[in-house]
C-alpha cells in the first residue's frame, strides 16, 4: 500500500504540471485578448467560467482566443482537482498505514503543503473569480511537490519529539490548512501589485476583488496559525519541559504571525491598504516559506525532522 501511496502522489503531480501550464496557457490567451485593438461590440471574455477579470475580445480572431481561453481554463481547474482528489488519497492511505497524520517527516510534510496550496486556492475560487491567477499558487505547489520527490520517500518511525500522534497530526494541520490558504493570499497580493488600483489589465480580477480574496484568505488562516503557535508551545511542554523556548523555528513562526497581524492592522489604515498591505503580504509568504524550510536547514532546532541525515 506505501507504493500504491507513492503511485498516487506521482499522479497527482502530473496532473498538477498539466494543470500549471493549462492555467498558464489560459492566463496567457486572456491577456492576448485583452490587447486586440480592435473591440467586438457585446463581446467579452468574462473569466472563462470562474476564472478572472473580463476582457473585451478584438476583431482579430477573439472569439477564437474567448474559446481557446475557457478551455485551457476549463482543463485547468478540472486537472486542479484531479490533482487534490489524488493527493488527498495519496496522503489518507500514508495516514491509514502510519496510524497519524501524514507528516511525520519532511517529504510528508511538504506533499501535505502542497496539498493544502492546491485546496485553499479551490476553497477560495469557489466564491470568487481568482483563475486568472490560478497559476500563481499552482506555481507554489508544483514546486514543493518537485521537492518533496527528492526527499526520501521511506515509512519511518518518529523521532522522540514527535511522538506524540494526535498533537503530530493536529498541530501540523493547522500548519497545512492555514500555509496553503496564505498561499493563495500571496497570490492575490503579487496579482493586486501587477493590477494597481487603476485596474491595469483587463484580463486580472478588479484590484477589490484581489484585495477582498487576499483579506478573506488571512482572516480564514490567521487565527488557524495562532492555533498552531498555540498547540506548539502545548507540545513544547510535554516535549521539552517548557512552553517557549527561542527555538530557531519557533521565532520564525511567530514573527511571521506578527506579520500578518500587522497586516490586517495595516489594511484598515488610509495610509497603508492597498500596494502597502499587499508587500506586506508578500512578505509574509516569504516568513511561511523560511519557517518551512528552516525544518531541514535548522538542524539545531528542534524541530528539524526533515528525514535527511545531519552532516
Amino acid at each position: 500500500m506505501e507504493q500504491l501511496s507513492l503511485m498516487l502522489l506521482y499522479l497527482g503531480a502530473i496532473c498538477m504540471v498539466i494543470a500549471f501550464i493549462a492555467l498558464v496557457v489560459h492566463a496567457t490567451l486572456l491577456a492576448t485578448a485583452s490587447r486586440s485593438p480592435v473591440a467586438v461590440f457585446g463581446t467579452t471574455l468574462a473569466a472563462a467560467g470562474a476564472g478572472g477579470g473580463s476582457a473585451t475580445i478584438g476583431a482579430s480572431g477573439g472569439p477564437t482566443s474567448a474559446a481557446s481561453a475557457t478551455t485551457a481554463g476549463g482543463i485547468g481547474q478540472a486537472m486542479t482537482w484531479a490533482t487534490v482528489i489524488l493527493f488527498g488519497l495519496s496522503l489518507a492511505i500514508r495516514g491509514y498505514l502510519e496510524g497519524r497524520g501524514p507528516w511525520g517527516n519532511m517529504f510528508e510534510f511538504t506533499a501535505a503543503f502542497a496539498f493544502g496550496v492546491v485546496a485553499g486556492y479551490l476553497y477560495l475560487g469557489r466564491r470568487y473569480p481568482i483563475r486568472a491567477i490560478g497559476f500563481l499558487p499552482l506555481g507554489v505547489a508544483l514546486f514543493l511537490t518537485a521537492y518533496a520527490i527528492s526527499l526520501p520517500t521511506g515509512i519511518e518511525p518518529l523521532v522522540p519529539a514527535l511522538s506524540n500522534p494526535e498533537l503530530l497530526t493536529v498541530h501540523v494541520l493547522m500548519a497545512i490548512i492555514s500555509y496553503g490558504i496564505f498561499a493563495t493570499s500571496f497570490g492575490a497580493a503579487v496579482a493586486y501589485l501587477a493590477q494597481g488600483p487603476n485596474d491595469r489589465y483587463s484580463w486580472l480580477p478588479s484590484h477589490k476583488v484581489l484585495d477582498e480574496v487576499a483579506y478573506r484568505a488571512v482572516i480564514v488562516g490567521f487565527p488557524i496559525f495562532a492555533t498552531l503557535i498555540i498547540l506548539g508551545s502545548w507540545w513544547a511542554s510535554i516535549a521539552w519541559g517548557r512552553y517557549w523556548g527561542w527555538d530557531p523555528i519557533e521565532t520564525s513562526a511567530l514573527t511571521t504571525w506578527l506579520i500578518y497581524a500587522v497586516y490586517l492592522h495595516a489594511r484598515n489604515l488610509k495610509g497603508w491598504a492597498g500596494r502597502p498591505a499587499a508587500l506586506i503580504l508578500v512578505v509574509g509568504f516569504g516568513g511561511i516559506l523560511f519557517t518551512y524550510f528552516g525544518l531541514e536547514f535548522f538542524n539545531n532546532s528542534l524541530h528539524a525532522y526533515s528525514g535527511l541525515p545531519v552532516q
